[in-house]
């Protein structure tokens, strides 16, 4: 052969295998696309009068600003029960004694002391739980995608709309100390920043007390508008002692004296927020999405009482992208255009002194700018890919819609708004939540079906007592309602052997089509369990396009342009899976070809996996076909239906 004819098929097997890595990684390991829209005070984020005739107003754009300045102290790996109030013990038991429960008592203290000032909430983590991932979602309000957990080692400038610009912008003086990786993320974004590298985590007490040479001073000078700490000893502390150290309990008492110390420097008009990124494994790691990962202490407080209520005796949870809008309109800032976080609508009540009915208009006005700014990146989002479910998207925007017809009446109606405004709320955080919802489906889960599907085939195969070695054969299968034999027909007996011994790889390849209906299959239980008698009227009222839905086999013909796509997509991930195994059995074999046990084990192996692949192969084709002929002849049945309609 020539060489050009060498290298140019061995650039197309690779191109080959290129090609289904990345089919595969967009649908296991999925992707979003980062819009570069940014918001701004010149254009609300939808029609309609903007609340309180903020705009226009010094320190104001889409609502007119609670507070003048935020301190933001961010403890990385801050979990959320190293910050939980921790109650008296039942008598005659004795107190559990953890070296990292009750060692931030400050935050306890303030909540007894100052009910109406303060709130600590269980900050609800989306996976991945790495710190730049974290970092995006508490700047943008977006959800970082599994695949972006590759860029926790080599930050790159965020691109998409966030706070820290929103702030620049608006010509917020911000200062940052602590973690280097926000030097990455946001490059000459700080009007001064004192930067410490991050990635020892052996160090414990760099970071920290980098931060503590400069913390205090810069505070008490007064040249800041934003002020963000970010400390790096809990979380390095979990990694190399675990949280159950003593090192913890002193790490953690460490970061009480800087809270009550920020605490008595602070003033009437600003706001401090204590944060965790994430939590920690009870090793100490983190990344994955346990309980104990992603579940983080969220804990604000102020001088001037911003609360209306005490606080409850258990902790709100609440997804931690809240943080975003909440801290964009508390500032008087434009909520960032890629936000899907819904505003703690708590903190625009007012505080105690507030009338309910003011309170509640406050909240929904709050809301109500919010889901604006979630259906306008909604729709351009839908209009720049195709990664939102059309049907859910529609239903959705058709939410929206009542809710802001029902606020704007509400505004221009105000005899009625009493009994309104409780339904106006909850249809406005339906709609939020509906999107979040959405998002986190299209965005930050990965389905498991194909690979489980695939799995299934190879237990089957070895539930059924079969063996990828040749003496474990089931040779009787020859002779399966044939007990005189065959004469001297060879193929039948061969047949009959090779479909018992890869019936399970034939059969998982045919109904591997199936596996295009398994979300409708999903969906329609979830919409079983939705469907149970609501709690209250409004709950009723705000979900009618749930009372009809059509059978999930009808659902495949809302889209025929797709559906072909679709089954391509799928088989070629069906197909990519059993090449992977296949090429691990080649490899094992190649490797391991001077093994005494090689033609016992690996080689046999390798012939079970590539007739495996073919037999597979061959069925998933047949599957395919059949699926195809199926939806041909149901086409031509809704042709003929619709013609006998429109005669």
């Amino acid at each position: 052969m020539q060489k050009a004819s060498v290298l140019l098929f061995l650039a197309w097997v690779c191109f080959l295998f290129y090609a289904g890595i990345a089919l595969f990684t967009s649908g296991f390991l999925l992707t979003r696309l980062e819009l570069t829209n940014h918001s701004s005070c010149q254009e609300p984020p939808g029609p309609g009068s903007l609340p309180w005739g903020s705009q226009g107003k010094p320190g104001a754009c889409w609502m007119a600003s609670r507070f003048s300045r935020v301190v933001l102290v961010l403890i990385d790996a801050l979990r959320f029960d190293f910050a939980q109030p921790q109650h008296s013990h039942v008598p005659r038991e004795p107190p559990v004694s953890l070296p990292f429960l009750g060692k931030l008592s400050s935050l306890q203290r303030i909540l007894e002391i100052q009910p109406h000032h303060a709130r600590l909430y269980r900050s609800q983590v989306d996976p991945p739980t790495t710190t730049m991932q974290r970092l995006k979602a508490l700047t943008t309000g977006s959800l970082p995608t599994f695949i972006d957990a590759g860029s926790n080692f080599a930050s790159h400038a965020i691109v998409e709309d966030n706070l820290i610009k929103q702030l620049t912008s608006a010509g917020r003086r911000v200062v940052f100390m602590g973690d280097d990786t926000w030097k990455d993320l946001f490059p000459g974004a700080f009007s001064k920043a004192f930067f410490f590298p991050s990635f020892n985590v052996r160090d414990l007490d760099t970071v920290d007390n980098g931060i503590l040479e400069h913390l205090y001073p810069t505070m008490d000078s007064g040249e800041w508008d934003v002020l963000i700490a970010h400390f790096l000893g809990v979380d390095h502390c979990g990694h190399k002692h675990g949280p159950h150290h003593p090192e913890m309990a002193k790490k953690l008492s460490q970061m009480d004296q800087v809270i009550q110390g920020l605490v008595e420097r602070l003033e009437n008009d600003t706001l401090l927020v204590v944060a965790g990124d994430h939590g920690m494994t009870t090793n100490g790691d983190h990344g994955g999405d346990s309980e104990l990962e992603v579940s983080a202490a969220l804990f604000l407080y102020s001088p001037t009482a911003v609360f209306p209520s005490t606080p409850p005796e258990e902790p709100e949870v609440i997804p931690q992208v809240s943080l975003v809008p909440t801290l964009a309109l508390l500032l008087g800032l434009p909520i960032p255009f890629g936000n899907i976080g819904e505003v703690m609508a708590e903190l625009f009540s007012g505080g105690e002194d507030s009338q309910p009915h003011s309170s509640a208009l406050a909240q929904a006005s709050a809301l109500h700018l919010n889901a604006q700014q979630v259906s306008r990146f909604l729709h351009t989002y839908s209009a720049a890919t195709q990664d939102l479910q059309a049907k859910e998207l529609h239903q959705l925007q058709n939410l929206f819609s009542k809710a802001s017809a029902d606020y704007q009446w509400l505004l221009q109606s105000p005899k009625g708004a009493e009994a309104t405004l409780p339904t106006v709320i909850a249809e406005l955080q339906q709609f939020l939540r509906g999107a979040r919802a959405m998002c986190i489906e299209s965005w930050a889960r990965f389905s498991l079906a194909v690979s489980a599907w695939a799995l299934m085939a190879t237990q089957t195969f070895y539930s059924t007592g079969h063996q990828p070695v040749f003496p474990a054969i089931h040779w009787h299968a020859a002779f399966v309602g044939f007990p005189e034999g065959h004469g001297s027909c060879t193929w039948l007996p061969a047949l009959l052997v090779g479909a018992n011994t890869f019936a399970s790889h034939l059969l998982f390849a045919v109904g591997c089509p199936l596996l295009l209906l398994w979300p409708f299959l999903c969906e329609s239980q979830g919409l079983r369990k939705r469907q149970q008698p609501p709690g209250n009227e409004a709950d009723a009222r705000v979900r009618p396009e749930e009372e009809e839905e059509p059978l999930m086999e009808m659902r495949l013909r809302d889209a025929p342009q797709h559906f072909y796509a679709a089954l391509l997509q799928l088989g070629l991930k069906y197909l990519f899976i059993l090449g992977i195994q296949i090429l691990a059995c080649a490899l094992a074999a190649s490797i391991l070809r001077r093994h005494l046990m090689v033609w016992k084990v690996f080689a046999p192996k390798f012939i079970f996996e590539a007739v495996g692949f073919i037999v597979s192969s061959v069925g998933l084709l047949l599957g395919i076909a059949l699926v195809m002929r199926v939806d041909g002849a149901v086409s031509s049945w809704f042709r003929q239906l619709f013609l006998a309609q429109q005669r």
